[in-house]
């Protein structure tokens, strides 16, 4: 007989190598094939909503492995909850206006822009976004992302864009939005107006220069022969120059130097002393700044009245404590100007290049005119000092190019009449990091409003109309009835048709006597288009609700969509429009650096889905502390496919050893289990419900981490290893085989349903081959649940002291395999000498040669009577001799008892009597 056909070596034909590449689409076509998430959401429908909605990415180019992490997130948590007893729907979305199309589509050369009209402009504009929209679409897929792929929502779809416009109108009937002319942030090579959210800090080199300027009326306090000093790194800014700013609660000094008087802030005369190289700076007067208010300057260039004002944004954190003030570039300077009755001069155009109302640089771009404006200050005597720094300062996002600050006309969202009630609702959302809560906050308390109107093409129109008189109309009727138009025929009707046309038939204003229009050119910020999509999306889908379970996205984002969605909706619902706001750090590569093309230290997801699949990639997501910034990298995936590997080797063990077993039929219940396998059963149960709290707690580093554990240390390291020979070499329905492999289905049951989330493609490719399983794919099954065993504590606590035990067995073994004493454990024979405690349990072990995976094992004196050649550890001593013996061609342990039974002479009595009873 070959006593090789007796053993019962695992069976199973799921592949050993996982092949993701090309094995993952195969999953994805049955996915196709089941309609798995509409099943899933049949499956579902009658169990509590719990709603993750989707930020919308920007529908231009390839997805990059941030877009990968954040999908993945939401992917996870999604599948997670649809297992444990809710209805999680997920509607993916895309931000299709902007600038970033408009320019693709110029820059492409197809395109004649001078030669179309807006809305012929606009159309091609949506041709390439949905084109965007597709390419993208399959890439998410790609990843396993389980979503309602083909009903996204879409902010260019009409009738988002019809919601959006209610919005505005409800906005707008609550006295919050209005137009007015102030500084914002405008961006010359955008051409247009920007909000904080489309603003970056990067480094940038300008120019430092400090500026005197003439005392022409000192109000009874400054004399004619001082000077009052500014310091200022935008020097293009002086032409604008209206007044200076002083704290009114300073105290200001004239400072006598060598080169005349100088008026200063009185903190800062050491730092200006060593600033000028001033050799002599002795205070000849001083005084509070409120005591020179009214006072006025001449301007340097023009000598023009230029108004000493008093404001309390002065500091003496850097420069003179006399502020440079000039109302049309700067917030601070438009408010204090204000408050003093003068004009917003600003002398730059929508390009940044210098107007008529900056003489001598008229033509010149803003930034060009910086020396040439330096130049003709030190002609005048009133240069104290030019350098150079290098500072952060503020860029357009998009074509990560200086932004300045500039007074325009345009329509602004009011965060000042709302700005309580966002702060209370900001106190009622859960916020993951808890941080989260304190960043909007403080984003959100000292604003004062938001800039909502652009100066571009492509975008959703602010629906005003203006009168003959220039007022602006903007009525409950009037918005309803675009609204109506919107949603019947997109908002591209707003450029295909005259005001007249736009308005309610038979409409009428005081305004326009002639019953003639005109209408509002420019666009909403893009901000405001997916800030509205809890009114777009959640409110306009029958199958959502609204507020959201949970918004999840980059940690940008809380000066993005975290705040655009919580001020539109707080406007017009009073509460936040989401119960809970989950954010992730920004991913860089492997050295720590910040991802660019320039450098070329992207790593492309789509490259790594055909070379190593989309479950590494999922598995990588899960094994990073997400919340911060994460490192990612060609050796870093590696690695994580070196777990991926162990897992699925885990999982392909347990599978192969099942093979002949009926769940239904052939299961041993906890009670009439052995204690190992009890314990067994005891730790799987711990794992199940530790992964099921990370997942609740949105802690995946834990999810893991502890099914990676649990399959290489519990489980490979020990338990399938020790099980191996019970498994392979008994009869078929062996009692203790029976446990071990009840073990093994109820491991590779829970572990493939805790491990779904995460690893997709994997765990409904085990699925299939799991016996007895009902549903078509694991997503349509629930989490396994805890079964909390009763009166196991001292079970449990003797054989994790079993562990630490056996922990040093096998160092004593490799000691001895070392010194040659033995080979394979199998070759060994061990007499253990354990503590006076720890003896009598030891003794009660049955097959610790199993255990030890020894060839014999058994238990001596005590530790004290250990022999002298012994290894000694912690809780006993171990002895390891050679096994004496012949080795069964069967089981390869060395027994003297192989060749006792003339029947098998190869085998050891226990095989010979397997043999005989089973295989006769």
């Amino acid at each position: 007989m070959n006593y090789k056909d007796t053993l019962l070596m695992p069976k199973t034909e799921f592949p050993m190598r996982g092949n993701l590449p090309q094995r993952e689409p195969v999953v994805q076509e049955k996915w196709n094939e089941l309609n798995i998430y509409e099943k899933v959401m049949e499956k579902t429908k009658d169990l509590p909503p719990f709603i993750l909605h989707d930020g919308p990415p920007y529908a231009n180019g390839d997805i990059h492995i941030g877009h990968a992490e954040n999908k993945i997130l939401k992917d996870i948590i999604v599948r997670f909850k649809s297992m444990t007893g809710h209805y999680a729907p997920y509607v993916p979305g895309w931000d299709t206006h902007g600038l970033p199309i408009e320019t693709a589509l110029t820059k492409s050369g197809k395109v004649k822009r001078k030669e179309l009209t807006v809305a012929e402009f606009r159309k091609l504009c949506e041709e390439y976004a949905l084109k965007q929209v597709d390419h993208q679409r399959e890439q998410f897929k790609r990843l396993g992302v389980r979503g309602d792929w083909e009903n996204p929502y879409i902010t260019l779809d009409k009738r988002y864009e019809a919601r959006q416009i209610e919005v505005f109108g409800e906005m707008a009937k609550r006295d919050l939005i209005y137009k007015g002319l102030k500084p914002v942030y405008w961006s010359p090579s955008s051409e247009s107006a920007l909000a904080e959210a489309e603003i970056e800090y990067q480094d940038k080199r300008s120019a430092s220069i400090y500026v005197a300027f003439d005392v022409k009326d000192g109000k009874g306090v400054l004399d004619a022969d001082e000077k009052l000093v500014i310091w200022t790194t935008t020097p293009w800014t002086i032409p604008a120059n209206l007044g200076i700013s002083v704290h009114p609660e300073l105290d200001y000094v004239s400072v006598q130097t060598e080169n005349g008087k100088y008026v200063v802030a009185e903190a800062l005369v050491e730092s200006l002393k060593k600033e000028f190289e001033w050799e002599q700076a002795e205070i000849v007067k001083r005084f509070k700044g409120a005591e020179i208010e009214h006072a006025v300057a001449s301007h340097p260039l023009y000598g023009r009245d230029s108004l000493v004002m008093l404001g309390d944004h002065v500091t003496t954190d850097a420069g003179t404590g006399c502020v440079h003030t000039a109302p049309g570039h700067g917030e601070d300077d438009f408010l204090v100007g204000k408050r003093y009755g003068l004009d917003v001069l600003c002398p730059v155009d929508d390009r940044g290049v210098m107007t008529k109302d900056a003489p001598g640089f008229e033509g010149l771009f803003y930034d060009e005119a910086n020396k040439p404006i330096t130049e003709q200050l030190q002609e005048k005597g009133a240069l104290l000092k030019l350098s150079f720094i290098t500072h952060s300062y503020p860029h357009d996002w998009r074509t990560k190019k200086p932004v300045i600050f500039r007074a325009t006309a345009q329509w602004f969202a009011s965060i000042k009449g709302i700005r309580d009630d966002m702060l209370c609702a900001i106190e009622e959302v859960n916020w993951v990091p808890t941080w989260g809560e304190t960043r909007l906050h403080n984003m959100i308390k000292d604003r004062e409003d938001w800039c909502i109107s652009r100066q571009r093409a492509w975008g959703v129109p602010i629906p005003v109309f203006y009168g003959e008189d220039g007022e602006a109309i903007l009525t409950e009727e009037t918005i309803a009835h675009v609204v109506e138009l919107f949603r019947e025929h997109g908002s591209n009707v707003w450029f295909e048709r005259e005001a007249k046309d736009l308005l309610p038939e038979g409409f009428t204003s005081p305004h326009s006597p002639n019953g003639r229009f005109s209408k509002e050119t420019d666009i909403m910020d893009v901000w405001f288009d997916s800030g509205t999509s809890h009114w777009g999306v959640l409110e306009e889908r029958e199958n959502l609700v609204r507020p959201a379970d949970l918004y999840l996205e980059g940690s940008d984002q809380y000066r993005g969509w975290f705040n655009s969605s919580l001020s539109t909706s707080v406007a017009i619902t009073g509460k936040a429009p989401y119960k809970a706001v989950l954010s992730h750090g920004f991913v860089l590569d492997g050295e720590g650096r910040k991802m660019s093309k320039s450098i070329g230290n992207t790593l492309d997801p789509i490259k790594v889905m055909k070379q190593l699949g989309a479950d590494i990639i999922r598995l990588w997501v899960s094994s990073v502390d997400y919340q911060s910034d994460v490192r990612v990298s060609d050796d870093i995936l590696k690695q994580v496919a070196e777990v991926y590997r162990k897992i699925r080797n885990t999982l392909r063990f347990l599978l192969g050893n099942l093979h002949g077993f009926d769940p239904k039929q052939h299961a041993v219940s906890f009670e009439d289990m052995p204690d190992l396998e009890k314990y067994m059963m005891v730790k799987l149960d711990q794992v199940v419900s530790k992964v099921k709290k990370a997942y609740e707690e949105y802690q995946f580093i834990t999810v893991y981490n502890t099914i990676h554990n649990f399959c290489t240390i519990e489980l490979s390291s020990f338990y399938l290893d020790m099980a191996k020979d019970t498994l392979y070499i008994q009869a078929e329905d062996d009692h203790k085989r029976r446990s071990i492999q009840t073990v093994l289905y109820e491991s590779l049951m829970a572990l493939t349903k805790l491990s779904a989330p995460v690893l997709s493609h994997t765990a409904d490719e085990v699925w299939e081959y799991i016996p007895g399983v009902e549903e078509v794919s694991v997503q349509l099954t629930s989490m396994p649940e805890e079964k909390n065993y009763k009166g196991t504590e001292q079970l449990e606590k003797d054989w994790d002291l079993f562990m630490d035990v056996r922990d040093e067995v096998l160092k004593a073994l490799e000691e001895a395999r070392s010194q040659k004493t033995i080979g394979k454990s199998l070759t060994a024979s061990i007499t253990l000498y354990p503590t006076e405690s720890l003896k009598p349990w030891l003794e009660n072990v049955e097959d610790l040669n199993k255990l030890f995976i020894v060839s014999k094992a058994e238990v001596g004196g005590v530790k004290s009577e250990a022999p002298e050649n012994a290894s000694s550890f912690d809780h006993v001593a171990v002895s390891v001799t050679s096994a004496e013996g012949e080795t069964c061609e069967r089981c390869w342990v060395v027994s003297e008892e192989v060749g006792k039974n003339d029947n098998h002479p190869t085998l050891c009595a226990s095989c010979a009597e397997i043999v005989e009873k089973n295989y006769a």
